[in-house]
């Protein structure tokens, strides 16, 4: 009797099989439509359609006539859905509103010599440029005030900053906790030791964020001697006891994985359990401990409350005892006070899409160098 397949014989199954198949999917369409909204809100910025100038070119209503509607629309930073509704006497107000807009700025903004500089070009977010009161070029953050400052290096250095102390704090312990946990500790012990670490993932970010505030900030200050109490040094220390768990949760189920034979004949050719872990199971298990690292960079990079409530301050410097300030805080920190369509608005949707790009990427060359790993291992490279 031959055996029925389908979902006729096993409509239970079937049915099941085809949900979590549209939930697998939901997912991942969500996931792009995340991106989507994100990298629509700052196409803009991307193509240099946003401009910051507090002096712009004037366009009276009587020289409407001399434009074309698309530079129209672009004049009056409108999307081609707004324009198409409005008619020949709605343009005419929106063109006098602009007009007595630029007449009622200030006479000391007319004077500056930054005042027709859109701060919003590529040139001014990456580069630095000499502001009118500074004795040389410098990289700033400063979003508000009458010429608004939108320069991103300081963001990325201190994202890059902060990640790469809390990595560097991190990887180490959950590491070396993974091997002592499966290869060195004893069952009663292990028992203990793994849900004890694993539980830390449980701790939310703010209590953290609190801790480190309160008690590690003053802590490391005194050890150290630094003379700025909240700075990069802190705010990564505090990432890497957020990161710990994630790390070595992954990291000690890869050392576990590794074939016992391994550890049995290293053992029976006279090798210590330590020479054993440290070089037989630690490079069979080297994947899954990069893969760990990985993930672990993935939560370090996203991580918003901690780094928040320990530094914030937008500085341009390599200097670990300095503050900074990371994307997630800045997204986290202005969102709420950006007018909804306006430069700065569009300017945090950027960074949003910058993270977004840079996670992925670091995913994927991740997952490059973990299956280089697998094949140099398997001996087929």
């Amino acid at each position: 009797m031959g055996i029925h397949r389908g979902h006729r014989a096993r409509p239970l199954e079937w049915l099941a099989e085809r949900f979590i198949f549209l939930v697998s999917l939901s997912t991942i369409l969500m996931v792009f439509l995340i991106f989507l909204f994100v990298a629509r809100e700052a196409l803009p910025i991307f193509f240099g359609g946003a401009n910051t100038a507090p002096l712009q070119t004037v366009l009276s209503p009587e020289a409407m006539d001399q434009l074309s509607p698309a530079q129209l629309q672009a004049y009056l930073e409108l999307t081609p859905q707004q324009f198409a509704t409005l008619d020949r006497e709605s343009i005419q107000a929106l063109l006098l509103v602009k007009q007595e807009a630029q007449d009622e700025i200030p006479a000391h903004v007319r004077s500056d010599p930054d005042a027709r500089v859109n701060t919003v070009e590529w040139k001014y977010l990456l580069g630095p440029h000499q502001w009118s009161g500074y004795d040389k070029p410098e990289y700033i953050w400063q979003p508000v005030g009458q010429i608004q400052k939108y320069n991103i290096i300081p963001l990325l250095v201190g994202t890059l900053k902060i990640t790469l102390i809390g990595l560097l704090f991190a990887v180490p312990l959950a590491v070396g906790a993974a091997i002592y946990v499966s290869q060195l500790a004893r069952p009663r012990v292990r028992e203990i030791v793994k849900p004890v670490i694993e539980l830390l993932s449980g701790i939310p970010s703010v209590v953290v964020g609190f801790f480190a505030l309160i008690i590690l900030a003053s802590v490391l200050q005194k050890i150290f001697g630094y003379p700025i109490r909240l700075n990069a040094f802190v705010a990564g220390c505090a990432l890497g006891f957020a990161v710990i768990p994630v790390i070595f949760s992954i990291a000690e189920d890869a050392l576990s994985s590794v074939p016992q034979a391994y550890t049995q004949a290293a053992l029976a050719l006279g090798a210590s359990r330590w020479q054993t872990a440290w070089q037989i199971v630690l490079p069979a298990g080297l994947p899954g401990v990069f893969a760990a690292a990985v993930l672990g960079f993935g939560r370090a990079i996203g991580e918003t409350m901690i780094v928040l409530m320990v530094c914030s301050a937008s500085v341009m410097s390599w200097n670990i005892f300095d503050s900074a300030r990371s994307i997630t805080t800045t997204i986290a920190a202005e969102m709420a006070e950006a007018v909804t369509g306006g430069p700065h608005y569009r300017i945090l949707f950027m960074l949003g899409a910058l993270l977004f790009a840079g996670t992925f990427i670091s995913n994927l060359i991740g997952g490059v160098v973990i299956q280089r790993f697998k094949l140099k291992l398997e001996g087929k490279r």
